[in-house]
């Protein structure tokens, strides 16, 4: 019984000895074990939703929210479409500007069309008829554009604005964006979009307000806000 006790006391003792960057080693090394042990786990789940994502479609997307980023989202998207060497074109509708730098930049790539449909914020027309008539052709120009098999993606600027205001008919637009070649993206930004619209939609997405620089009375800035 004492060699025993003795063999543990030693044993004990030996331990308290460890140099403290031994333990230091040893709960590293714990650490990159359970984080390779936790990334196999994750990778497996990824490889195997890849694995089940055999589908391959023209895509519809809704960009909707009253945050910003929304039509910042959809210019990314452009950019990331171009250098694939896709086809692109552009409605925007309510703005009525064309110095933004978006169309500065985008105007001059060989492969993208741009229609800016609007005449500005309907608090600056502020004329019901005319705003309708002005969306009215803006959408003629769209179903053009609908049914052309080049046009690889499709950006809907601000479209959620004519449907919620009444200007276009929800249903019509729809039915064209149903009926649009196979393989064609659409990208539609704009707050409100309704909720008939979003069913239809293969992604969407909500931007949340949280900040913005404007409540400070700072002025939208060149490269950021246009």
């Amino acid at each position: 019984m004492a060699d025993s006790e003795e063999d543990r006391e030693n044993e004990a003792a030996c331990h308290h000895c460890i140099p403290p960057q031994a333990d230091g080693k040893k709960a590293a090394s714990e650490r990159e074990k359970r984080y390779r042990e936790r990334m196999q786990r994750k990778k497996e789940v990824i490889d195997a939703a890849i694995t089940r994502a055999d589908q391959e479609k023209g895509l519809l997307l809704v960009l909707t929210g009253n945050g910003k980023g929304k039509s910042s989202s959809a210019f990314g998207m452009i950019a990331r479409a171009l250098g694939h060497g896709m086809r692109v074109g552009v409605a925007q509708f309510i703005k009525s500007r064309t110095d933004t730098g978006e169309e500065a930049f985008f105007r001059r790539q060989e492969n993208v069309i741009w229609h800016v449909l609007g005449e500005g914020f309907t608090w600056d027309t502020q004329d019901l008829a005319r705003d309708t008539e002005t969306a009215q052709r803006g959408w003629a120009i769209v179903q053009g554009m609908l049914r052309d098999p080049t046009l690889d993606l499709i950006v809907l600027d601000e479209l959620t604005y004519p449907i919620k205001f009444g200007w276009l008919d929800l249903a019509a637009v729809l039915n064209d964006l149903k009926h649009r070649p196979h393989m064609q993206h659409v990208v539609i930004t704009g707050r409100g979009a309704p909720e008939v619209l979003c069913e239809a939609a293969d992604t969407v997405t909500e931007m949340r307000d949280i900040k913005h620089a404007y409540r400070a009375g700072i002025q939208a800035q060149k490269g950021i806000d246009l």
